[in-house]
């Protein structure tokens, strides 16, 4: 028979992590608990203590548990960060394999932005409006002196209107696109020149966000990101 058709056996320690990812889910051990020892582990499931370290290390890989040396595992607290941080490499693997997949994530980003930005204007308050001025003075002030500072610094003005909206979903998710999309940022040539027009996209926008104008807001990002978006290529 070819190896190929062959079935094989699963290793104890997928068993042994089912079980505990099943604990975790039926809610028998909730964050910030500590999970039983290695010792009550391998009694529990009939297994060596190799099996209980290789499982637990999967769960710690996976976000679920956090093990510190000589302290039983806790159970972690998932965050929408956390989740997509463990899917960061395969989701950089993917983009720079693929151009339709670039493509995909600029056109999610614009779709996700423009809602965004229309809650923002809904829900900003006075202060909020200052942190975005603030954040693009930020941003004016590395003009003609650190390309990788201004970038930074147009990335931090949007993750700072996905903050406006208070949904720490929406936050997470514009660090990852953002973060993911910075590794696909052409040469500074594709910078010269474009700086100054940056700034008045995002002063439109803040304004806008002032006014509590979401369909201004929402017609100012759309032009915005659809000029941004040609600065991003594989290369």
């Amino acid at each position: 028979m070819s190896d190929a058709l062959k079935i094989s056996r699963r290793k104890l320690s997928d068993d042994v992590f089912d079980r505990l990812y099943a604990m975790l889910l039926n809610g028998e051990y909730r964050p910030g608990d500590g999970l039983p020892s290695e010792r009550q582990l391998m009694e529990l499931f009939g297994v060596g203590r190799p099996a209980v370290r290789e499982a637990m290390q999967s769960l710690e890989r996976a976000g679920l548990v956090r093990i510190n040396h000589g302290q039983r595992p806790t159970v972690t607290m998932p965050t929408a960060s956390g989740v997509l941080a463990q899917i960061e490499l395969t989701a950089m693997h993917m983009l720079s394999s693929s151009p339709q997949s670039l493509a995909q994530l600029k056109e999610a980003r614009v779709f996700f932005e423009l809602g965004m930005v229309a809650r923002a204007a809904e829900k900003a308050t006075d202060e909020d409006v200052e942190r975005l001025q603030t954040l693009l003075e930020t941003q004016r002030a590395q003009l003609n002196v650190d390309a990788g500072a201004f970038i930074k610094a147009d990335m931090s003005f949007h993750v700072a209107i996905a903050e406006i909206t208070g949904n720490a979903i929406y936050i997470a998710v514009s660090n990852a696109m953002l973060d993911w999309l910075a590794n696909f940022h052409t040469s500074e040539l594709h910078w010269k020149g474009n700086e100054h027009i940056t700034l008045e996209e995002h002063a439109r926008i803040l304004e806008a966000i002032r006014r509590r104008d979401r369909d201004t807001a929402t017609d100012e990002m759309r032009a915005h990101l659809d000029r941004a978006g040609k600065r991003y290529v594989l290369t």
